[in-house]
């Protein structure tokens, strides 16, 4: 089972929903980097189940315990090892999904793959619940950034089947305004007005007994050009590999993306201009990316949220054991939606692919 990823900064993400503890191992972070561990307490919240009334009823203090690695706020240079206690599990309601798989779930394959022995409460190693663990690498990874100027920030771009849209990120530089918008209200939007009806379409699903999905921008601001490297390990390539390792990512973009596929060249092309001695392209929608180097412009990318799996409608499934068909009703706590929860996630995300870059490029004297 593959839960790995980094070249340079190696993160292993380790645990089950509803096991004792889940937890990560950060190996590869250099030595002295400042760590303000109730900013990385805070980042946790903004994942953690049960804070809002659009999400899981699920409670988790979510609480991150550094076992090693960080003495008197600053990282040693040895492995860093973190976990969280699980503490509001219910496992007797995935009892039956040995023999009747959910649909939409990893239930069926995983059988297969596994002969059985896998986890199947709350989804085992397969939970979105392991995006925790990775949210606490990420929140290192995101401190260590910001000692070089590098700020990442990401919002709902949009939501549901009518696709509520929120007001974009900033793709040429930082808006410092946009951030505060965006922490202002406690919804992952920067205009409120697209978080209120974003609230009210997820809570119209949860009265159906339905859920429904959405699309995360985020930007990374600050990433020097001349960073990636062209075919199989470029900027793109890293971020996305990262992005899918989150269970309900479906699609990946950068920049225009696939609206690129309907412009003319001289549409999409970033032209470039000299501002004070410096390459300054007009435009980006490359996403700050060309060849798989950075380009000194923020680097732009989108991931797309599919409606959470498990709702409450009665569904059509099988009963693997008996060899015949059979309805499931999901029982357990789900949330709705799990794109505003998402959100600190496609941060975590990029971070950890940009610092694993750079210290792979430049060594540790880069931090």
């Amino acid at each position: 089972m593959s839960s790995m990823l980094g070249t340079a900064l190696r993160v292993s993400i380790f645990g089950e929903s509803h096991a004792p503890a889940i937890g990560c191992s950060i190996d590869g972070m250099p030595a002295g980097v400042p760590l303000d561990l109730d900013e990385l307490q805070n980042f946790l919240d903004r994942r953690s189940p049960g804070r809002d009334a659009t999400a899981t009823t699920r409670r988790e203090a979510d609480r991150a315990r550094i076992l090693c690695g960080v003495v008197d706020g600053h990282t040693t240079g040895a492995p860093i090892a973190a976990i969280i206690e699980n503490e509001n599990t219910r496992s007797q309601d995935y009892d039956e999904l040995r023999r009747v798989p959910r649909p939409g779930h990893a239930d069926y394959p995983a059988r297969i793959r596994y002969n059985g022995f896998n986890d199947v409460a709350g989804g085992g190693h397969f939970s979105g619940r392991l995006t925790a663990p990775l949210c606490i690498a990420g929140g290192v990874a995101l401190q260590a950034l910001a000692q070089r100027g590098i700020r990442i920030a990401a919002h709902i771009a949009n939501l549901g089947p009518q696709g509520i849209p929120d007001t974009p990120l900033n793709h040429m530089e930082l808006d410092e305004d946009q951030l505060s918008r965006l922490s202002s209200h406690g919804f992952p939007c920067i205009d409120e007005g697209a978080a209120k009806a974003m609230r009210e379409c997820i809570l119209d699903a949860r009265n159906d007994l339905d859920s429904v999905g959405g699309v995360i921008e985020c930007v990374a601001y600050g990433v020097p050009a001349g960073l990636g490297d062209p075919m199989f390990d470029g900027i793109e390539n890293r971020i996305a590999r990262v992005a899918f390792g989150i269970p309900a990512v479906k699609g990946v973009d950068f920049g225009a993306g696939f609206s690129a596929a309907y412009l003319r060249g001289s549409q999409n092309n970033d032209p470039y201009r000299m501002d004070h001695g410096n390459v300054a392209p007009q435009t980006n929608n490359a996403g700050g990316i060309l060849g798989g180097i950075s380009t000194g412009m923020p680097i732009v990318w989108q991931m797309a949220v599919k409606p959470t799996p498990s709702i409450g409608r009665k569904q059509q499934s099988v009963d693997l054991d008996a060899g015949c068909d059979a309805d499931l009703v999901v029982r357990g706590r789900h949330d709705p939606c799990i794109v505003p929860r998402a959100v600190p996630v496609a941060e975590a995300v990029c971070a950890l692919a940009l610092l694993d870059l750079i210290l792979e490029s430049q060594g540790h004297r880069a931090l």
